[in-house]
Formats: C-alpha cells, structure tokens, sequence
C-alpha cells in the first residue's frame, strides 16, 4: 500500500499512538525492496519517522474510534441527537473495551505471530500512563478520559486483562503441541511483566 500527503493513518502495532497524518512520503529501497519513508504527525505520539518495510500501517478508517461511531449515529438521527455513549453502554462499549486486537486472533498468521501480540500486549496496565494508552487504542480517541473516568477505564481493564490472559493460555497450551524455536525465541523476548505472567501459568 502506497501513502501520500495527507494520508490519515493507524499504525497497527502501536494503535495506542492515535491516528496520524502523513506529512512527508518518500520512496526508498530498505534491503532490496521498494517502500516509503514516511514522516507521520500522531495524535498522541507526535511527530514519527517511520519506514513501511517495518511499520505496519493502516489506513485510519479501518480502525474507527467510538467518537466516529458516535458521530455516525449522530448523523442519522432523526427528531433529535441520539446519546450514542448510551447505545454502546447497552453491550456494544464492554465488548468493545474488552476485545483483544486481531493480531492476537488471526487464524491466519503463525501461531508464533499470535503468541508475539498477545505478549505486547503487557505493555499496558492498569495505572498512569499504560492505562491511558490501553484505553486510546481500545477506543481510537486522543484522550478517553474526556469520555470515561479513571475508574471505569481501571474497571474495562481488569475485564480486558483476563480476556488476555485466557488468550495466552490458550495460545500456549496449542503452543506445547507444535513447539518450534520461533516460538521459543518469541517467548525469550517477551517484556518481563509477560514472562511472569507466563511464570504464573507453568509455562
């Protein structure tokens, strides 16, 4: 996929940064191959240099954020605004807040692949600045705490927290039926807070 000037976008592996806007392409060659080099302004990380050989970048609107689905149903409304906060509190926000990324779920990518995005994702925990970039990745918004308190944002987690534990259990106990030095590999370098959760499981 080619990006221009202009381009709004998602970077798949760090969606916790916001969506950016493309400010600079350029086409280079990284080890042979044709990619860009791309200077990205995002909303919460800021300005980013970043090469498409490695980053996994996405169009913006493949990752749309509760603001945007609220603007949707906004729009459509007839005979007054519709409090679209509340229709996603009926079932759609906790499922929303809860549900890991499809990294971690895609049957079509290795098991290894899988195993390394369930890990990443202990690099968010329920306090400070980790919570707030689970929950801007959860919702595509710049700052959540517009919408929720840090309170329902530590209650989300905890569900969010289990729901990654289960994976990584699930993901591991496949993983002892077709081990691989990929994997092994993966395992090693997982972020500690990672290791010990695996510690915990007897893995």
């Amino acid at each position: 996929m080619e990006f221009n000037f202009g381009d709004r976008v998602v970077h798949a592996l760090k969606p916790e940064w916001g969506t950016g806007v493309v400010s600079s392409a350029q086409n280079v060659t990284e080890n042979g191959t044709a990619c860009q080099r791309l200077t990205i302004r995002f909303d919460r990380a800021g300005l980013k240099t970043l090469s498409t050989a490695f980053a996994e970048l996405r169009p913006a609107d493949e990752h749309p954020s509760i603001e945007a689905a609220g603007a949707a149903a906004n729009s459509g409304a007839s005979g007054g605004e519709v409090n679209w906060l509340e229709q996603l509190e009926a079932g759609d926000l906790t499922e929303r807040m809860i549900r890991l990324p499809e990294a971690t779920r895609d049957p079509f990518t290795s098991l290894a692949a899988r195993i390394k995005s369930t890990l990443s994702l202990w690099r968010f925990s329920e306090q400070g600045a980790p919570l707030l970039d689970w929950a801007a990745m959860q919702t595509g918004m710049k700052d959540p705490l517009t919408r929720f308190n840090r309170h329902e944002l530590e209650q989300y987690f905890k569900r969010f927290a289990t729901e990654r534990e289960g994976q990584l259990k699930r993901l591991l106990l496949d993983a002892k039926k077709h081990p691989s030095p990929e994997i092994d590999k993966v395992k090693a370098e997982a972020p500690p807070s990672a290791k010990d959760a695996m510690r915990r499981m007897h893995f």
